[in-house]
Formats: structure tokens, C-alpha cells, sequence
């Protein structure tokens, strides 16, 4: 299982220290860009389910590439 963990920087030294002391844990840390990149894709794959759901108005697809 993967998890993303969102620490404040002053707390993430002792989380870091009480994750690595334990053996079978990995871990790789992510750059701001990476981390900013998959709260991007979150939020998008969320607006989707509530597109579907029919809560959420989704945009024509003019409009869309109209503002490229």
C-alpha cells in the first residue's frame, strides 16, 4: 500500500526518524512539484465522479479549447 502524507515541516523530522527506524517501511520523497502534481490529478479525477454523479456542470468542450 502507498500513502501520501501531508506533515508541517517543523513536525516532518520526527515522523522521518519514527518511519525509518521501522524495517519494513520504504520510503522516496517527493519533490513540491511532484506532490502539487498528484493533489492536481486528485482533485481532477474527484471533479469527474461528481460530473457522472451529476452534481458538478462540466464545460463544452469549445469552451475548453477556446481558452488555449
Amino acid at each position: 500500500m502507498k500513502v501520501l502524507l501531508d506533515i508541517p515541516d517543523k513536525k516532518a523530522p520526527a515522523v522521518l526518524e519514527v518511519l525509518k527506524s521501522i524495517p519494513y517501511i520504504k520510503m522516496q520523497p517527493l519533490s513540491d512539484s511532484k506532490a502539487n502534481l498528484i493533489k492536481e490529478i486528485k482533485e481532477s479525477v474527484n471533479e469527474m465522479k461528481l460530473v457522472k454523479q451529476g452534481t458538478l456542470n462540466a464545460r463544452a468542450i469549445e469552451d475548453l479549447l477556446n481558452e488555449l
